[in-house]
């Protein structure tokens, strides 16, 4: 009982130190790679002390072992949760377990969309084999590593990943405690990392939607019919700038797919070149829209060539930076595959909703439906 006593003491402590990290949060920003440090130290201390001295109580059976784990376990939860830097845990794979508030606000992903992804989908391409080496390196007991990396939403801002190992209780293999922060050591507010806050409410979005659904309705009503590259340009047209920063645009013909539209950004001629060139039998993306017919909506693609490779040898996706995409096969059921409309957003912009991408189901069958009508006489 005595024991039992000391561990709440020590408990009790802890958690005294726990709100003393919360209160830090309002220290000058210089000053915060000292709080990084504090927290550090207290998240060390509760693997290395607090849970083998609960283990040991828990091995004897005292009647207050199970009252103690579920305070142990709630402190544990809101001390990874509260802590004021942003903190994930990962497997050895990089694949998210847990993401602390600062965390999401820091990348700009919620955490319930992190969870079961890999952490390296968030950075930019170029950083993510290093990440996975380190980790792995972390992982398998070769000591904490500590790297430069960029979010991809933010590729300007360089950011200094702190990784040390960590073995839950009750697990057969060591996690990862990843560790997040700007390299200059200054924390940027919402706006650097994440740009403008959007004020604009859900109702206001589905508008949105609705008059750019308008908008290519009118474009495919008010010109011909029949001519399926034709079709393709004209919609093109409404998507670009407004719904999608490149628009890339194939016609299935009677023996592969040619690209017939693609337009990019004002400051990508020379990689709207690279794609225009491409053959689309070289997009994997493309060419599975055309084999299955369905739709692919992934955010921030972690495959670098999944979209193939431009003239120069470079990665695609890589080179525009692409952070969400949709790939539409333009088809009405039943019937063939008469083409693909593949849409990129890169840099900061909000990634593709399942909402937009309806809305893009919706507007592709009339697509399909006016390149395959009779050409008007």
């Amino acid at each position: 009982m005595a024991q039992t006593d000391e561990f709440g003491e020590e408990l009790a402590d802890f958690v005294r130190r726990v709100a003393e990290l919360k209160a830090a949060r309002s220290v000058p920003a210089d000053d915060l790679p000292t709080v990084l440090d504090a927290a550090i130290f207290e998240l060390d201390h509760v693997a290395g002390q607090l849970w083998p001295w609960y283990e040991s109580l828990s091995s004897t059976g005292p009647s207050g072992v199970a009252s103690i784990d579920r305070q142990e376990q709630q402190l544990l939860k809101a001390l990874f949760q509260r802590v004021p830097v942003p903190v994930a845990l990962v497997d050895r794979e990089t694949v998210v377990r847990r993401l602390n508030f600062a965390a999401t606000s820091f990348t700009g992903v919620r955490a319930g969309y992190a969870t079961g992804r890999p952490l390296t989908g968030f950075l930019a391409h170029a950083d993510r084999a290093a990440f996975r080496s380190q980790a792995a390196a972390v992982a398998r007991g070769e000591g904490d590593r500590s790297l430069t990396v960029h979010l991809q939403q933010q590729p300007a801002v360089p950011v200094r990943a702190t990784l040390t190992a960590l073995r839950p209780s009750g697990e057969p293999r060591t996690a990862v405690l990843v560790v997040l922060q700007p390299a200059d050591s200054r924390v940027p507010s919402p706006e650097r990392v994440l740009g403008p806050v959007p004020t604009l409410t859900e109702t206001t979005r589905h508008a949105a939607l609705m008059d750019l659904v308008d908008a290519m309705t009118t474009a495919l009503l008010s010109g011909p019919v029949g001519d399926p590259s034709g079709v393709l340009e004209r919609a093109a047209g409404v998507l670009h700038g407004r719904f999608a920063d490149w628009v890339v645009a194939d016609v299935a013909g009677t023996a592969r797919l040619s690209r017939t539209t693609v337009l990019a950004p004002s400051d990508s001629v020379e990689g709207a070149r690279g794609v225009a060139a491409q053959d689309p039998a070289a997009c994997p993306l493309v060419v599975e829209a055309a084999r299955g017919g369905s739709t692919a909506l992934p955010v921030r693609p972690e495959d670098p060539d999944a979209f193939g490779r431009d003239t120069s040898g470079a990665p695609i996706l890589v080179r525009a930076n692409v952070t969400s995409l949709l790939c539409v096969p333009l088809t009405t059921s039943p019937g063939p595959v008469q083409g693909v409309l593949t849409l990129f957003r890169s840099g900061a912009r909000r990634a593709f909703s399942m909402a937009e991408a309806q809305a893009m189901d919706m507007m592709s069958r009339h697509l399909s439906l006016a390149m395959s009508a009779p050409a008007r006489t």
